[in-house]
């Protein structure tokens, strides 16, 4: 608490320095697409740790330090349309009843808010990054989440979770603590112990490529192209991944947060029958500093599309302001790019919080 008291108060002594406000890098798209395109699809399978700590081998990231991070919060600011400031997810309330009412064995995926899915297939749920505290870390929540920790607590049945980083808007101690003890939870490598100490139940720790088996479901932990850091670790002390989720009938891609990679096409490769992807639209501006780790909504139509996925979802909007755009601009963007392009609107699933989606099983 009193670290994050001490970063609130450095934090509030930016606006205070506007006298000093740069104007920001210039950023070439063109170059940094030739660039992704241009990376080894082997490197992907290649060594991705070094003296304990990871990294992407297929493009190493240039300087991000604090150096570069204190710029870009002294750089000026891109304006912003009046609609895209005032854009918010709406909120389906009482979700709980609703999927109680729901026939016997229907499938379903709820967006509960962020990065955090609720989906329930055969039976067994699964939840995806845990996030339903008021704050992660310093950013303030914008929008609730379609559940409470009380009804999480509740959870009966079985349910697997998937952690895809240490990030504080992906993976929340306060939630975590709030999981029913029977939830088993996956996480990528080195996060294991810290994850034990919010979490008594099982707890299984995956690398790039690892799979694991549960009754009718893989579960496959994928490079994404991201880092890691967390008070009490060092940065990229732990690694960062995507999930795979495959049964019989329904495939679902889970992308965490990442920027645009080869990684995508690899996938789309490699699993064949992709339904949903779990695509982040999310803190992406000032893109000189962002791109690397968080895809803009171009990216993640591209990503989309080199998935081959039949339906796209997209996460972590309207819910904390974690980048220069307001939280709302990702979707005001994605909408402007499904009209702009003539995209079918039918495959670009947007759902509101809480909103309920059937799962269609794919037949044979």
């Amino acid at each position: 608490m009193a670290f994050r008291q001490f970063l609130i108060c450095v934090l509030a002594l930016v606006p205070l320095l506007t006298s000093c406000l740069i104007k920001p890098e210039p950023f070439d798209e063109t170059k940094w697409r030739t660039e992704v395109l241009n990376a080894k699809p082997a490197d992907l399978y290649a060594p991705h740790e070094k003296d304990g700590l990871f990294y992407n081998p297929w493009m190493i990231p240039g300087d991000r330090g604090f150096g570069q991070f204190l710029k870009w919060r002294l750089s000026l600011r891109s304006k912003y349309p009046d609609q895209a400031k005032i854009l918010k997810p709406n909120l389906v309330p009482n979700l709980v009843a609703r999927i109680d009412a729901l026939p016997h064995g229907s499938d379903f995926i709820v967006w509960i808010g962020h990065a955090t899915f609720l989906m329930r297939f055969n039976g067994v749920y699964w939840l995806t990054d845990p996030m339903l505290s008021d704050r992660a870390l310093l950013p303030k929540r914008i929008t609730p989440p379609a559940l409470t920790m009380a009804e999480i607590s509740d959870i009966k049945g079985e349910i697997n979770v998937l952690i895809s980083h240490n990030h504080y808007d992906h993976l929340d101690e306060d939630t975590l603590r709030a999981l029913p003890d029977h939830a088993r939870i996956f996480v990528p490598l080195g996060l294991k112990t810290l994850v034990s100490t919010f979490h008594d139940g099982p707890i299984h720790e995956l690398d790039w490529w690892q799979e694991h088996e549960t009754q009718e479901t893989v579960v496959t932990c994928l490079p994404s192209q991201h880092w890691s850091r967390r008070v009490g670790q060092s940065r990229n002390a732990t690694l960062w991944a995507s999930y795979m989720i495959e049964t019989q009938g329904i495939g679902i891609y889970f992308a965490g947060d990442s920027g645009y990679f080869i990684g995508y096409k690899e996938f789309g490769r490699k699993f064949e029958n992709i339904d949903y992807a779990l695509l982040p639209i999310t803190a992406y501006h000032p893109r000189w500093f962002m791109h690397y780790a968080h895809i803009n909504v171009e990216e993640a139509l591209a990503a989309y599309e080199d998935l081959k996925a039949k339906y796209f979802v997209p996460t972590q909007w309207g819910t904390f302001h974690l980048g220069d755009n307001p939280p709302g601009f990702p979707m005001f963007e994605l909408n402007q790019k499904i009209q702009q392009m003539d995209l079918d609107s039918k495959k670009y699933l947007r759902p509101s919080l809480g909103e309920i989606i059937l799962l269609i099983k794919r037949k044979g």
